[in-house]
């Protein structure tokens, strides 16, 4: 064989090795950005799928509560020497459920609750839970406030400006009214997560009791406050004495009715 032909040959056969080399790193290279991509997407729902678990977490526990039970996976019970403690329901809800459709109850109370949700976020009231009608929340808790009294007596106010908005609506429906009965005690309390499964973040202690009981002794469209918190918020409410007011498993107990805020 002539040289020409022989370096043809070589030249031909090193073209090629160089084609199929470049055809191989492109497909390695096509690889690898499919898997990259594969990479990020996966990342980006791992992110997504955290944050909506957070999220989650959040609505069931304080966001300091959350992140110990994150940190540590578990949270522990914490003693606090001063808190306040809120129970409202609505007198008459059991008559009230009988007079309108069960849709248009829990609508309703889904729309209540809504608001008093949004209130908790407006004067950083921790909201406990939930109970039928009954709503329960707590100030001072998890991050101590020397100004919890106040707090909750002014979220408590701004409840019944609520409800008072939420009843002209719905008289203009031809609905019937809902009477809220708040009730409001100060002292000091426990707070935890108790369960493993549908864990909840709680309070326990005679001033969670006590709170009860101001709201069960109170009446409609009114706060009624226990006097450890009267005496805490005298300066910048008026308040009206009620006297000594019989309460279940409690004998009697001095009560105020809160007026307004004066400062």
């Amino acid at each position: 064989m002539r040289w020409w032909f022989i370096s043809g040959v070589i030249a031909l056969s090193i073209s090629l090795i160089i084609i199929v080399a470049q055809l191989r790193i492109a497909s390695l290279a096509r690889q690898r950005d499919l898997l990259n991509d594969k990479v990020k997407e996966r990342t980006a729902d791992l992110r997504e799928a955290k944050n909506k678990s957070d999220e989650l977490l959040l609505n069931i526990l304080p966001k300091e509560t959350a992140n110990e039970l994150k940190t540590n996976g578990k949270a522990l019970a914490r003693t606090y020497a001063q808190a306040s403690v809120l129970f409202s329901d609505f007198k008459g809800f059991t008559k009230m459920s009988e007079q309108i459709s069960s849709e248009q109850l829990v609508a309703t109370l889904d729309q209540i609750f809504q608001r008093f949700d949004a209130l908790c976020d407006l004067h950083d009231i921790e909201k406990i839970k939930t109970i039928g009608d009954a709503y329960m929340c707590a100030a001072g808790i998890p991050i101590e406030q020397e100004d919890h009294a106040q707090r909750l007596v002014a979220f408590a106010l701004d409840m019944k400006k609520t409800m008072a908005e939420l009843n002209n609506e719905l008289s203009a429906q031809g609905l019937p009214p809902w009477n809220i009965r708040i009730g409001v005690h100060s002292g000091p309390l426990v707070a935890g997560v108790v369960g493993k499964k549908k864990f909840a973040y709680d309070i326990w202690g005679d001033t969670v009791n006590i709170a009860a009981r101001m709201e069960s002794s109170g009446e409609i469209n009114q706060v009624n406050i226990s006097s450890k918190t009267a005496k805490l918020i005298s300066e910048d409410f008026l308040i009206h004495h009620r006297g000594k007011i019989q309460a279940k498993n409690k004998g009697a107990l001095e009560m105020y009715f809160v007026e307004k805020r004066i400062r």
